[in-house]
């Protein structure tokens, strides 16, 4: 334990939920730093099989999500071995386009993916067995402004018509700049989901394992500044046992949907026992969604280290994407 996280265990007796109710506590230890602040201090996984939205298709692993707030544990069990199965690159790259698998198969001209080594999605659901990491509202559905999505539609066609002008076309975490699960807010991907959290009196910071994503966030009062970044402005202050973080002055979108340089986020992380802190955020963006939504998820300890993860700005994975691109463009002049 390291010397600014010194904590002292207090047993106590209380009762209260994250604001969406869906995370409830009866009793709970109180972990104090050695300032006195709750502490929230930890290496965490925030893999899951949950997804982000509640599926509305009916095929496939997914259809037993549609349309229901939370499966049975027989439901869940179910669901878990179904999808381990789908999402298993070992076996569907190499033979088979599968559904929620990008890669091309051996037999349609790909190469395949990474094998499942290098993989770190989650193997189960929540606890509570929730078909949706969304809880507000009650769809477990992003509200995005029928706008946005017209537009999302255009991009991704754009995206697989190979379309690269500059690397200033192409994605943050194409471009290593951010990676595609660091947010903020943070939401449980293929690999790297794993974050340390740290405090001090006067900051806390929140260390992403992907792209090493760094946020110093003070909680000594000082007001917003006004110089956009990547990961946005952000701001703590203690309710009670939970810090909330608020974020605004992104310079662009995250890696999240929907999100842009108007996003306003607000976190929240309380700790509800010794292994878990409850990760709460809910996303405003009059831009891109008709109302603010908010999501619940857990992070849950984990055994270290991080590990580097060895991508810069201009990774031979861009000069590849591009290069790719100008081919393109040569084949189109030179069709007849």
């Amino acid at each position: 334990m390291n010397r600014l996280c010194v904590t002292v265990l207090l047993a106590c007796v209380l009762a209260g939920s994250v604001t969406s109710g869906v995370f409830s506590q009866t009793t709970s230890s109180l972990l104090l730093t050695a300032h006195g602040d709750p502490d929230i201090q930890g290496l965490f996984t925030f893999r899951t099989l949950t997804p982000l939205q509640r599926p509305v298709i009916d095929a496939g692993a997914s259809a037993l999500l549609a349309g229901k707030l939370a499966l049975t544990s027989e439901e869940a069990a179910t669901y878990e071995a179904s999808r381990r199965n789908e999402l298993n690159r070992d076996h569907q790259n190499l033979e088979i386009h599968a559904p929620g698998v990008r890669y091309q198969s051996l037999a349609e001209g790909g190469v395949g993916g990474y094998n499942e080594f290098w993989y770190e999605r989650g193997v189960e659901l929540t606890r509570d067995k929730r078909t949706s990491l969304i809880v507000d509202p009650p769809s477990g559905r992003i509200p995005f402004r029928t706008d946005y999505q017209s537009k999302a539609r255009i991009h991704q066609l754009n995206i697989r018509n190979g379309f690269a002008d500059s690397y200033t076309d192409r994605s943050l975490s194409d471009r290593c700049l951010m990676g595609f699960n660091a947010g903020p807010p943070m939401v449980s991907s293929a690999y790297n989901n794993n974050v340390q959290i740290l405090q001090t009196p006067d900051v806390v910071v929140i260390f992403n394992e992907m792209v090493h994503n760094t946020r110093i966030i003070p909680i000594d009062g000082r007001p917003h500044g006004i110089l956009r970044q990547y990961s946005g402005d952000s701001r703590g202050r203690w309710e009670g046992e939970t810090l909330v973080v608020e974020t605004k002055n992104f310079l662009r979108e995250t890696s999240l949907g929907g999100s842009s340089e108007h996003t306003h986020l607000v976190e929240r992380f309380r700790r509800e026992n010794s292994d878990t802190v409850v990760y709460e955020f809910t996303v405003e963006d009059s831009s891109n969604f008709s109302h603010p939504w908010t999501a619940v998820m857990p992070l849950r300890r984990t055994d270290g280290p991080l590990f580097e993860y060895a991508c810069h700005e201009g990774n031979v994975g861009l000069q590849g994407i591009l290069a790719g691109a100008r081919n393109q463009d040569i084949q189109r002049v030179l069709e007849p």
